[in-house]
């Protein structure tokens, strides 16, 4: 069994960047796509950067002009900067992982962390 443990969240200053920080109990390389995901309150939970593919290591892919994703593959985890912060990005930030294996696709979810974005 996977585990994806979340950090990094906290009470942050509109206009501030952030890092947040997904460590996996598994080697990150034997994972396919790699995700973090965002869910406001009251909202459904959305995609704001992946990482696809195997065994690739700090690949980083921005999604919506200020999310960067990369993988960090000394620490073993994949990371998710946000630039310029702004009060709708308040909420839970979630990692997600999936690999191909014994035929099919198993997904894990790590337990999210929180971001408050507030002056």
């Amino acid at each position: 069994q996977v585990q994806l443990v979340e950090s990094g969240g906290g009470l942050v200053q509109p206009g501030r960047s952030l890092t947040l920080s997904c460590a996996s109990s598994r080697n990150i390389a034997d994972f396919g796509r790699m995700a973090w995901y965002h869910q406001a309150p009251g909202k459904q939970r959305e995609l704001v950067a992946q990482i696809p593919a195997y065994g690739r290591t700090g690949l980083s892919t921005t999604s919506h002009g200020r999310f960067t994703i990369s993988r960090d593959a000394a620490e073993n985890t994949v990371d998710l900067q946000i630039d310029s912060l702004k009060p709708e990005d308040t909420g839970v930030y979630y990692c997600f992982a999936t690999v191909y294996e014994l035929g099919r696709h198993n997904d894990y979810w790590g337990q999210g962390t929180q971001v408050t974005v507030s002056s």
